[in-house]
């Protein structure tokens, strides 16, 4: 699992792009060993479309994010709209 917590924390455009480059070079270069490549930390509704593109990444754990959500939306709800902003980076239908 890739950690994209310095993704999340990042302060500035320029650092963030630095970070999802570097978790972008990372997942791939797990994938082409044949690892299976996770990642998570940090990630909310409103970051997740970046790293959720990187097709190399197989799944992310999102878990805080959703549960603080749900404290206003419910958790089918909360669960919904992430997956929505998920599928909708990788172009599926949802």
């Amino acid at each position: 699992e890739l950690h994209t917590g310095a993704y999340a924390d990042a302060e500035t455009p320029q650092a963030r792009a630095m970070q999802l480059q570097r978790i972008e070079e990372g997942a791939n270069f797990g994938s082409d060993l044949g690892l299976v490549v996770n990642a998570g930390h940090g990630l909310t509704i409103h970051n997740v479309t970046p790293i959720a593109k990187i097709l190399a990444i197989h799944e992310l754990n999102i878990g805080h994010s959703l549960i603080a959500q749900a404290v206003f939306l419910g958790l089918p709800e909360a669960i919904r709209q992430m997956k929505e902003v998920m599928f909708r980076a990788r172009s599926l239908p949802y």
